[in-house]
């Protein structure tokens, strides 16, 4: 890890992490046009953004940042796999691990002398609920920020539960992954349940820093709250989603964890670490609980 990237980790232990982000919050919402313009411009510059499958190509016609941001994707441009036992990936991203949960345990990231790991019981803050997954499967995808943003369903389901559980706004990526402990059950989140054919399945939206706002279908913007205390909230009107449906956002970018129960999930083989994924791709096959 070079100094760089050491200082920079260092420096989120001290920094104000909910200010920084509430900042670029407010920045990413600001409906003037030549800021608008400044921040896209600026941020095409340093990603490689590819607006060729997008719905609205020209970045001229966004009203803010943050419509540019979570823009949507053209008819087509992310194909549904369409078998019935699949489970699709809820979004575009990198696939920082995944593979079998051992007892409540989730991998974070391997490293050359130890492996980080954290709990079930210390992601979902709800020991009910842990006891769901233990023994069974989980997919974490890191969304960079030149991916699109928008959190779909992987399956079938209804959703049962929407719970937010506050914590630090640490940067989410490979390098962080690797030094800092218990990242994602240390940053806050946005735990959404639901009952599927294979039983109960978790997609959980980990806040980073800079992530403005995650937002659930139904239930608008959940983050930034205040006061930072976990919450349940009342289910939304529309509770039944099908499998490719979008169930929320990233207003700027972070990560995904799905969670399936124990023998619910077979991962496809090539399904690992630094694997790339799209939005709609099968990343699993599942089987219906007896």
């Amino acid at each position: 890890m070079s100094i760089g990237t050491r200082l920079f980790i260092g420096l989120q232990y001290v920094w104000p992490q909910h200010g920084l982000t509430a900042l670029i919050h407010w920045l990413a919402r600001r409906r003037r046009r030549t800021l608008t313009r400044w921040l896209i411009r600026g941020f095409r510059a340093l990603y490689p953004i590819n607006m060729a499958e997008a719905l609205q190509t020209d970045t001229e016609q966004f009203a803010s940042f943050n419509e540019f941001f979570t823009r949507a994707l053209a008819p087509g441009a992310r194909p549904l796999d369409a078998q019935p036992d699949s489970l699709v990936s809820p979004c575009d991203g990198t696939v920082s691990e995944c593979g079998k949960i051992d007892s409540e345990y989730l991998l974070q990231a391997k490293l050359t002398a130890k492996s980080f790991r954290y709990s079930l019981t210390e992601l979902l803050a709800d020991t009910a609920a842990a006891h769901r997954y233990r023994d069974g499967s989980f997919a974490t995808i890191y969304l960079a920020p030149y991916d699109y943003h928008r959190v779909h369903m992987p399956i079938n389901g209804t959703l049962t539960s929407v719970r937010y559980v506050p914590g630090a706004l640490f940067s989410v990526n490979g390098a962080t992954a690797r030094a800092v402990p218990k990242l994602f059950a240390r940053n806050e989140r946005v735990i959404a349940e639901f009952t599927t054919a294979l039983g109960p399945l978790a997609v959980i939206f980990v806040g980073a820093l800079n992530v403005g706002s995650i937002s659930i279908m139904g239930l608008g913007d959940l983050t930034p709250c205040s006061p930072r205390q976990t919450r349940r909230y009342d289910l939304p009107a529309m509770t039944s989603f099908s499998k490719g449906a979008e169930l929320g956002r990233f207003n700027m970018g972070s990560t995904v964890i799905v969670l399936a129960p124990r023998q619910a999930i077979a991962w496809i083989p090539s399904l690992q670490a630094g694997t790339t994924v799209r939005m709609g791709q099968m990343i699993g096959q599942w089987q219906p609980r007896g």
